[in-house]
């Protein structure tokens, strides 16, 4: 019979942060869950003349969730900046203004479209002509996010198409 104590000996910390190290790289590598809870229609891209600087994107979300939730950013190779945007009446004027969100509320549509609510391109990096298409990339307050296609189209001055000529 062996009764020969075995003193205790600690872990290295190394030997414990290590482990917790690979936990956080393994997690960091996962893709930001799709927003399967936000549903996207009839969205596109507004045509532009080449060497115009700017752009919109328009489209309609339903959140079918039952919390509120929030766009929060917009990102494309497009543009060197996407912003959220709105137009408001002031002074009699309809101005533009940047939105640091758009609400979504739960169970409901919110249209994005020209002369309200929209995704604005800023400093186009190539030219958006009608029929052409561009990648278009959402994130949304609970950090999900949803790629989308959106087809490039002529926009009237109101919510309508041009007919392709």
């Amino acid at each position: 019979m062996n009764t020969t104590k075995r003193a205790f000996r600690p872990l290295s910390p190394f030997l414990i942060v290590l482990p917790l190290l690979s936990l956080n790289l393994c997690a960091a590598e996962q893709p930001a869950t799709p927003a399967t809870e936000i549903e996207v229609q009839d969205a596109y891209v507004r045509a532009v003349p080449p060497g115009q600087p700017n752009s919109a994107a328009f489209m309609h979300l339903t959140n079918t969730s039952n919390r509120d939730r929030a766009l929060v950013i917009g990102e494309t190779d497009a543009a060197e900046v996407v912003e959220l945007h709105t137009h408001k009446m002031e002074d009699g004027m309809m101005r533009m203004r940047q939105l640091e969100q758009i609400e979504l509320p739960a169970g409901e549509t919110v249209k994005l479209q020209p002369g309200g609510l929209h995704v604005m391109l800023i400093g186009l990096t190539e030219d958006l002509r009608a029929g052409d298409s561009i990648e278009l990339h959402l994130g949304f307050d609970d950090g999900s996010r949803q790629s989308l296609t959106l087809p490039v189209k002529r926009v009237t001055h109101g919510t309508g198409t041009m007919p392709a000529h």
